[in-house]
C-alpha cells in the first residue's frame, strides 16, 4: 500500500534470516550484533556506514572488549549478513580489522569414575538426561529436543533430528537406560493424556503443524523431557494456543554443576563435558576416529582429532619418562 511504512531494519534482518531457514538462536544472535553495531556508532543507520565502521567495531571488540575469536567471528558473520543480504552492499577492506587470537583449548574430560560419581548425585530425570548425553555423545539441546518417536529402544538407537548444521544422525542408546526410560515414559504419558484433555500441544518444526494439524497433540511427537509449565502463544487478539515446550537447558546445567561440586571434582564440569568424555572414552576403547566423527556429527575430522590429545596414556600417546625411573 502507498501509505504503508517501510519495514524497520531489524524486521528486515529477521525476515531475511527466516527466509533462509536460519535457526532461532542464529537469528537472535545476528539481531543482537546489529543492535550493538548501531549503538557503537551513535545509532547511525548502517546504510550510512561501510567497511570503515565495521573494521572499527571489530577492532574494538578485539582490543578493548578482548572478546574470544569465535565471538568476533560471529559478529563479523552478522555484519556481513546485514550488508550483503539485507542491504545488498558488499564490503571490501575488512582485512584491516584487528582479529582476536583463536586459541585451541583442550576439552575437559571426566574419567569413568568421575562420570559415575556425577551421575549418582543427580535426580532421576536429570540423571536420565545426563546418561543420554554421555552414552550417545549428544549436545544438551539435542537431548532435550528429543521426541518420543526419536528413541528406538529395541534397535538401541537415538535419532537426532536437525542437530548442529541442520543435520540428522543416529547415536547409540545405552542399554542400561531401558528400564529407567520405560518408567520415565510412563510418567510422561500421563502428562500427555492430561494435556490432550486440556487442549495443550507441542510446537512442531517448520510447517509440519500445517501439514499435520493433529500432530501437535499426538504421543509420538510429544517431548521426551517436557517442561513443567505451559506457555500461551497468541495468534491474534482473540485466538490463542497452549503449548508445552521441552525442559529448559538451564535446569540440567544447574543440576550437573551442583552434582560435580558435591562429588568434589576439581574440574569445570558442564553438561557438554559428557559429550567430550563420550568421544575420549570411545577412542580409549579402540574405536575408529572416523566412527567417532560420525557419531558426534562433526563436518571436519580435525574437530574430532582434538580428543586424541586427552587420552589416558598422556598427551599424544607419550608416557612420562619419570614413570620409568
Amino acid at each position: 500500500m502507498p501509505d504503508a511504512q517501510p519495514p524497520r531494519l531489524l524486521d528486515r534482518v529477521r525476515h531475511a534470516a527466516r527466509l533462509r531457514h536460519m535457526s532461532h538462536r542464529t537469528e537472535e544472535a545476528y539481531l543482537g550484533w546489529v543492535r550493538r553495531f548501531v549503538s557503537f556508532h551513535g545509532r547511525r543507520h548502517p546504510a550510512e556506514m561501510g567497511a570503515t565502521e565495521v573494521v572499527a567495531f571489530l577492532s574494538y571488540l578485539a582490543v578493548t572488549r578482548r572478546v574470544a575469536a569465535p565471538t568476533q567471528n560471529q559478529a563479523l558473520s552478522a555484519l556481513l549478513f546485514l550488508y550483503r543480504t539485507v542491504l545488498e552492499r558488499p564490503l571490501e577492506g575488512l582485512d584491516a580489522a584487528v582479529r582476536a587470537h583463536a586459541p585451541r583449548p583442550i576439552p575437559v574430560v571426566l574419567s569413568r569414575d568421575e562420570v559415575r560419581a556425577v551421575l549418582a548425585r543427580l535426580a532421576p530425570r536429570d540423571r536420565l538426561v545426563a546418561t543420554l548425553l554421555y552414552g550417545g555423545g549428544l549436545r544438551l539441546l539435542e537431548g532435550l529436543r528429543l521426541r518420543v518417536k526419536d528413541i528406538d529402544i529395541d534397535r538401541r538407537q537415538v535419532l537426532v533430528r536437525q542437530g548442529k548444521g541442520a543435520r540428522d544422525r543416529r547415536c547409540p542408546f545405552p542399554v542400561r537406560l531401558r528400564q529407567p526410560l520405560l518408567e520415565h515414559l510412563a510418567r510422561v504419558r500421563r502428562l500427555h493424556q492430561r494435556d490432550q484433555r486440556s487442549g495443550v500441544g507441542v510446537p512442531l518444526p517448520e510447517a509440519l503443524g500445517v501439514k499435520y494439524p493433529s500432530a501437535s497433540t499426538e504421543w509420538e511427537w510429544y517431548w521426551l523431557f517436557p517442561a513443567q509449565r505451559v506457555t500461551v502463544a497468541r495468534h491474534s487478539a482473540r485466538a490463542r494456543k497452549l503449548f508445552r515446550h521441552h525442559l529448559h537447558e538451564t535446569a540440567v546445567q544447574r543440576a550437573v554443576k551442583q552434582a560435580a561440586r558435591s562429588a568434589a571434582i576439581p574440574k569445570r564440569v558442564t553438561s557438554h563435558t559428557f559429550r567430550h568424555s563420550f568421544a575420549t572414552h570411545l577412542l580409549e576403547d579402540g574405536a575408529d576416529i572416523r566412527t567417532v566423527q560420525e557419531l558426534l556429527g562433526h563436518r571436519d575430522l580435525k574437530t574430532t582429532m582434538i580428543y586424541t590429545h586427552v587420552l589416558e596414556c598422556g598427551p599424544l600417546g607419550v608416557t612420562s619418562p619419570a614413570d620409568r625411573l
